[in-house]
């Protein structure tokens, strides 16, 4: 499995998301300048300029007509995924942490951090005017190791578990939504029922972990993180704990690892339908890795 070394960033990833079609992989980092790739072969598409701070997150919308971003520089735009326009800015009193779009596009939620005098928060921007249909929850996660889920049309809080003892710092949903993994500075990932938010399986491993992610197509899951870069007093990439850790899903034992990083995993991916992923690092690399024909066949 050689991987394809992506380099469009001048500083750490923060964040990797494909579109629906897994043609298309974004990019996000400290740089300012979220990034879009062919998910093939790793060319670089073009970028999206507007930004004042670290852009710290992305989503694409179903059709891939239009993005998202969330960024340190308190705010969350709106861009046409074909040309690079900016479409409309949200403007927040602290950074946009996280955004996603809600199915069908019509909603996006944005937490912003704590900042001075101003609490965590979660908002829920409309999209589209036609929005008086749009029900249904949202699983979010707040900088506390807590998750939340929300009813998205009042903002009741309808369900809470303390499910980490450090800070929640990924989250990573199944392609059907009946489940979801949470990643923790911890040591530890937690796949969780959506409806119920009981705990399911528990992976642990020897780093705080910075990124999780599902396969679509096995019953794989994949951890990213590693000490601080501030911390690592050797060049040696293998004293950090750089690698993608691989997991069988239901078995809960490591299956495998990826070298390449030289410095913690910030983001993981997989291609919706299974056959790659994808991961950014504190060096400010992309690697795109298309799995090989053993990959599939691994047996415990």
């Amino acid at each position: 499995m050689r991987p394809i070394l992506m380099k469009g960033h001048e500083r750490p990833l923060t964040f990797l998301k494909y579109n629906r079609d897994g043609d298309l992989l974004f990019s996000c980092a400290k740089d300012h300048t979220p990034t879009v790739w062919f998910a093939d072969n790793g060319e670089r598409l073009g970028t999206y300029r507007g930004h004042n701070g670290a852009v710290w997150s992305c989503d694409v919308s179903r059709d891939s007509t239009m993005l998202v971003t969330g960024s340190a520089d308190q705010t969350a735009k709106l861009w046409n995924v074909q040309t690079g326009t900016p479409l409309y800015t949200f403007n927040f009193d602290s950074p946009a942490r996280s955004v996603d779009f809600a199915v069908g596009d019509k909603l996006a939620v944005i937490t912003t951090d704590p900042f001075m005098d101003v609490t965590s928060a979660i908002h829920v921007k409309p999209i589209a005017r036609d929005r008086s249909d749009q029900t249904g929850e949202s699983v979010l996660v707040l900088k506390d190791a807590v998750i939340r889920i929300w009813d998205s049309k009042t903002g009741k809080l309808l369900k809470e578990e303390t499910g980490h003892k450090k800070t929640i710092t990924s989250l990573a949903k199944a392609a059907d939504g009946s489940h979801f993994l949470t990643g923790s500075l911890d040591k530890s990932a937690k796949l969780w029922d959506s409806r119920t938010l009981t705990l399911i399986k528990m992976y642990v491993t020897e780093r705080p972990l910075n990124a999780v992610a599902m396969s679509p197509l096995l019953d794989h899951v994949v951890l990213g993180g590693g000490q601080d870069a501030s911390a690592v007093t050797t060049t040696d990439h293998r004293a950090g704990k750089f690698e993608a850790k691989f997991y069988d899903k239901i078995l809960t034992e490591e299956i495998g690892g990826v070298k390449g990083h030289f410095g913690p995993i910030n983001a993981l991916a997989f291609n919706p339908d299974g056959k790659s992923f994808s991961s950014g690092g504190e060096d400010g690399y992309v690697r795109l890795h298309h799995f090989d024909t053993d990959y599939f066949n691994i047996k415990i």
